[in-house]
């Protein structure tokens, strides 16, 4: 087994526990679940569940590009949302960053999320 390397980038928010931003494995990448913070504030974006998201999906462009991968090297996302009725807002927001094929995916709705962010998405990478 390769060793663990711990990864982390400015362009992403700092974690606001004690986590790092990812793991590399050997070619596999980890990220912990991104909310959609403003790097350059430190603010959670608050005017619609669609920005929400697009700075979510940002965060995590940021920590996967900065270990030299890409978003199409995304296998797996864990979506987690505090409302339903936000779905179809989330899967809008993803066809920007993604394209077919798209990663697995699983979306869990939850009661609430850390700084009561709208949506929070961790996931995994594999670096060809």
């Amino acid at each position: 087994m390769s060793p663990k390397r711990i990864l982390s980038t400015p362009l992403a928010p700092t974690p606001i526990g004690p986590y790092s931003q990812a793991v590399q494995v050997g070619n596999t990448i980890y990220l912990s679940g991104q909310l959609g913070i403003n790097v350059r504030t430190g603010e959670l974006i608050t005017e619609s569940v669609r920005a929400e998201a697009h700075q979510v999906f940002t965060n995590i462009k940021a920590v996967v590009e900065s270990s030299g991968g890409k978003m199409s090297d995304i296998v797996k996302l864990n979506i987690f949302i505090r409302n339903f009725d936000d779905f179809s807002a989330i899967n809008d927001v993803m066809k920007e960053f993604f394209q077919s094929p798209f990663p697995a995916r699983s979306t869990v709705g939850v009661a609430s999320l850390p700084k009561n962010a709208r949506v929070e998405i961790e996931c995994i990478a594999v670096i060809e």
